[in-house]
């Protein structure tokens, strides 16, 4: 690779020679087509890793293994990846860190929602018929799917989209957007168009509500967190649904958590690194990340 040389400042006001690897420079650019770039390379390995291991077991029909084999391992690998590529490029500390843009009040609406029905699906799963098993399958896969796909869409593609300038809401509607793309390859496994377009419209929203969630928790560990309790809960409710009205309930989850995303996006104001005491979304003298 080759590498540029530039000058920074030091803590004493000094300036000092540096190099950057175009590997770095490349990705340090943002813009809404690496952010795509990152995406499709991610959804690759994903759709790519059961093929290698899913002809070791040819015969299995257990569900819980089945979870294992087609989500846990391959977005666990992913994961991976993603730290990889995240410590080559020297951002653990920016993906990780707190964020640069404070969240509003308002935006714990979004946190409140996702966690509610969270909770609702939980506690309407008949344990007894899913499983020990099962439900161990399923939470493992869950922290995996939260870390994995929070640090590709709020953290990477929300790093990338902020470095190319963009505003708020665009930040949050391309990640969002990005986020719901990923389950288009549902329509591979057999899933309908219906259901599929359906899907699309619910992590679309889904997304927002997480966007909101880094907003307002100023950190990505609580969206990763917030997003591992979500699927587990969701596939076990829908696999293995208690009777009672809890069940009921939580049935309402996907067109309310719908609602609140694409209704609280109107509501998204303000920019990385501008200086705005009037909307107070950005402390005075934030500097923007990569300029």
């Amino acid at each position: 690779m080759t590498a540029s040389t530039g000058d920074s400042q030091g803590a004493d006001g000094s300036t000092r020679p540096t190099t950057e690897s175009a590997w770095r420079r490349f990705w340090q650019k943002g813009g809404w087509w690496r952010s795509l770039l990152v995406v499709v390379a991610y959804f690759a390995i994903y759709q790519g890793v059961p093929l290698l291991f899913a002809p070791l077991f040819p015969n299995t029909t257990d569900p819980a293994v089945q979870v294992w084999l087609f989500y846990v391992i391959p977005i666990a690998f992913g994961s991976l990846v993603l730290v990889v590529l995240a410590w080559s490029l020297g951002w653990l500390r920016e993906l990780f860190g707190p964020q640069p843009i404070r969240g509003r009040g308002w935006m714990w609406i979004a946190v409140a929602v996702v966690l509610l029905f969270n909770l609702l699906h939980f506690a309407s799963v008949d344990y007894a018929e899913a499983g020990a098993a099962m439900v161990v399958a399923w939470l493992v896969a869950g922290l995996f799917i939260g870390f994995a796909e929070e640090v590709l869409t709020r953290g990477f593609v929300v790093n990338l989209m902020r470095k190319g300038g963009y505003r708020e809401i665009t930040v949050a509607v391309v990640s969002a957007a990005l986020f719901a793309a990923l389950h288009s390859g549902n329509l591979l496994s057999g899933q309908s168009l219906f259901a599929t377009l359906f899907q699309l419209v619910y992590t679309f929203a889904f997304g927002i509500c997480m966007y909101l969630a880094l907003r307002v928790t100023g950190n990505l560990i609580w969206p990763i967190l917030l997003h591992a309790t979500t699927d587990p809960s969701t596939f076990l409710q829908t696999q293995y649904p208690a009777e009672g009205g809890i069940a009921a309930l939580a049935g309402l989850g996907n067109p309310v958590v719908i609602l609140t995303g694409l209704v609280l996006l109107i509501f998204i104001r303000g920019k990385v690194g501008e200086n705005s005491t009037r909307s107070g979304l950005v402390e005075p003298g934030t500097a923007v990340p990569g300029a």
